[in-house]
C-alpha cells in the first residue's frame, strides 16, 4: 500500500488514517488526503513513502462530523487496512487517472 494509495481511501471513505513513523513521530492523512507529520518543526529528514512502506499499524479513525454515536478509532494492520479501504466495484487507478 503506498502513501497515494492511503490518500485516495481516506478522501474516498471520509477517515483520518495514522501511522508511526521510524523516528517516534506520527503521520496523520486526513479526510482531504493531505498527509501531516504534527510534531515536525523543521525540514523532515526522512521519506514519507518510505515510512508508509515501513509501517505495520495503522489507526483508522471517522472524520469528526458532529455526530453523536461516531464509530470508535480502530487499530488495524497492513493487510486490514488493504481489505478495509478497498471497495467492491471500485474503478481501478488507470480509470481514476484520466479525466474526459
Amino acid at each position: 500500500m503506498t502513501l497515494a494509495e492511503l490518500r485516495r481511501a481516506s478522501v474516498r471513505k471520509g477517515l483520518r488514517i495514522r501511522f508511526p513513523l521510524s523516528n517516534g513521530m506520527e503521520c496523520v492523512i486526513n479526510e482531504h488526503g493531505i498527509a501531516q507529520v504534527p510534531a515536525l518543526r523543521a525540514a523532515a529528514d526522512f521519506n514519507l513513502e518510505e515510512q508508509v512502506a515501513q509501517a505495520q499499524q495503522f489507526v483508522v479513525e471517522p472524520a469528526s462530523s458532529g455526530q453523536k454515536h461516531q464509530p470508535q478509532p480502530r487499530r488495524l494492520s497492513r493487510e486490514q487496512l488493504a481489505a478495509f479501504t478497498a471497495a467492491p466495484g471500485a474503478e481501478t487507478a488507470h480509470a481514476e487517472d484520466h479525466d474526459e
